[in-house]
């Protein structure tokens, strides 16, 4: 692995520890690299020769100095209903880096094994859904279009059983953040007035600096204003590419305006203001037209 440029941060950890639990990753059995993106990791300050030199961060059988892989807490509305047990049942964040050009990175292992808030899952991932997020992410990215970004994947010997047994695999993502609108529910919720101040600050230090010489109140109404018109922007980008995100749940709602969470999706060929891109939507709640704010 060539040396990185790139300075290594985990600032999610000034977060009050209710926020998170410490999980190591499950480790994948034989696994191999089967796609390593260059460009992006170009963007984020580092480049390598050797991408298989990767595959146990995406196996979860390596880390590296700096990385303490955490799965983060939060809560949501899901199909309109608020489920206050949710968190990363799958995904654990590595680490953040800061870029030459200053631009900060989330590396977040999805498919890293179980955590304290999979539920029933298995906290796997499988080839199929790790390459159709890989390609569309990267799509929606050279559509100029706020994305998650996908860094590497790898995939494994080790069986899956969905709906039939399938090839596991991981994916690194990542974003100058993972924050969700669920972190703010979790925490007006559950956590009380300090932590929700603790994490609206913490967001703004990090992702609206321009808004931190306010006055507070000024500085929570704009950077309010600021989320709700990142959110729509992004959303009428998706209209225009006829992009449909099949679970607009909270918990999957970047507070910065990233499209995030590519399970359930579609893109129209032709316009169906009612088309469904997820059989699990039954009342039509993310059809392709539907509100910004249909999941809360």
């Amino acid at each position: 692995m060539s040396s990185n440029p790139f300075k290594v941060e985990h600032r999610y950890l000034e977060l009050p520890d209710s926020f998170y639990t410490r999980v190591p990753p499950t480790p994948l059995r034989d696994a191999r690299m089967v796609c390593f993106n260059h460009d992006l990791a170009g963007e984020m300050g580092f480049h390598t020769q050797n991408p298989e030199d990767w595959t146990g961060i995406g196996a979860g059988t390596e880390l590296l100095e700096g990385m303490d892989p955490v799965a983060m807490k939060y809560t949501g509305h899901q199909f309109g209903m608020y489920n206050p047990d949710l968190g990363d049942g799958r995904g654990l964040l590595l680490w953040e880096t800061v870029g030459p050009d200053g631009r900060r990175w989330d590396w977040h292992l999805k498919g890293a094994g179980t955590t304290p808030y999979s539920r029933f899952g298995d906290g796997k991932a499988v080839l199929r859904s790790t390459i159709r997020e890989y390609l569309c992410s990267e799509a929606m990215a050279a559509l100029g279009i706020p994305t998650t970004r996908a860094l590497f994947m790898v995939s494994a010997k080790d069986p899956v059983r969905r709906e039939s047994i399938e090839t596991a695999a991981a994916l690194v993502r990542v974003a100058q953040t993972h924050i969700r609108f669920g972190h703010f529910e979790f925490a007006a919720h559950h956590e009380g007035k300090q932590a929700l101040k603790t994490l609206i600050e913490h967001v703004i230090a990090l992702h609206f600096p321009h808004l931190i010489d306010l006055p507070e109140d000024e500085r929570y109404q704009r950077w309010y204003v600021e989320v709700v018109e990142r959110t729509a922007r992004m959303i009428a980008d998706w209209q225009a590419v006829g992009f449909c995100h099949g679970v607009m749940n909270s918990d999957n709602m970047s507070i910065i305006g990233d499209t995030f969470d590519y399970g359930p999706y579609a893109f129209l060929d032709d316009f169906d203001a009612g088309y469904i891109c997820n059989h699990t939507d039954q009342g039509g709640r993310y059809a392709t037209i539907a509100s910004p704010v249909s999941g809360l």
